[in-house]
């Protein structure tokens, strides 16, 4: 797959469960399997913008 289309599907993703939190936080439902799943796309999104940094 394309790095760069990778780092787009991985930020819309993350917009996604962003706004998912907020949703969840808004109705006083527990966010912390979500803000695990945040931190994983964080962690996938630097790598993905490291592996486009090297192929430069």
């Amino acid at each position: 797959m394309d790095l760069e289309y990778r780092l787009l599907e991985l930020k819309n993703e993350y917009i996604s469960v962003q706004g998912d939190i907020e949703k969840l936080e808004s109705t006083g439902n527990n966010i912390e399997k979500m803000e695990e799943r945040l931190s994983g796309l964080e962690d996938k999104i630097s790598q993905t913008k490291q592996e486009i940094k090297n192929q430069k």
